[in-house]
C-alpha cells in the first residue's frame, strides 16, 4: 500500500455536554494539527499517490470550513459533541467527497482509503479511517 500525507492545522471553539468531559463542558479552544494521508495498492501513471499540492489544497479547503469557529453556533453541529474522534470524521468525510467531486484531479479514482489524524496536543491525538 502507497500513501502520502498532508498536514495543515485550524482553530476553533467549543464545548462539551456530560460529566465525562469535566472542564471541557465550558467553552474552550484547541487547535488541531491534521494529518491527512491517502492510500492507494498501485501507483498512477505518473508513478505517485495523488497530486500533493492538489491534497493539500484540498485539505485547506475543508479546514478553512471549521477555523475560527465556534462549533457550537454551527447548525451542521447541534446537538453533537464536537470531540477530537469526532471532527476527525468530519474532515476525512469531506475530504472523500472532494476525491469523488474531481477535486484531486483524475488520478485520484484510483484512491482506496483516506486517515485523518488530529494532533491537539504533543501527547494526545485521535484519527479516523475510511475506504473510498
Amino acid at each position: 500500500m502507497f500513501s502520502i500525507t498532508v498536514r495543515d492545522h485550524f482553530m476553533v471553539a467549543h464545548s462539551f455536554r456530560g460529566e465525562v468531559f469535566g472542564p471541557g463542558q465550558r467553552l474552550h479552544g484547541a487547535t488541531y494539527v491534521v494529518d491527512a494521508t491517502f492510500r492507494r495498492p498501485e501507483l498512477d501513471a505518473d508513478g505517485i499517490v495523488v497530486d500533493i499540492g492538489r491534497a493539500g489544497a484540498a485539505l485547506k479547503e475543508v479546514l478553512a470550513e471549521l477555523d475560527y469557529r465556534n462549533l457550537d453556533e454551527e447548525p451542521a453541529f447541534a446537538g453533537v459533541n464536537t470531540s477530537t474522534e469526532f471532527l476527525a470524521k468530519v474532515v476525512a468525510d469531506r475530504l472523500a467527497e472532494a476525491v469523488r467531486a474531481g477535486e484531486l484531479g483524475t488520478g485520484a479514482r484510483g484512491l482506496t482509503g483516506i486517515a485523518v489524524s488530529l494532533s491537539e496536543s504533543h501527547v494526545a491525538s485521535a484519527c479516523y479511517e475510511r475506504e473510498l
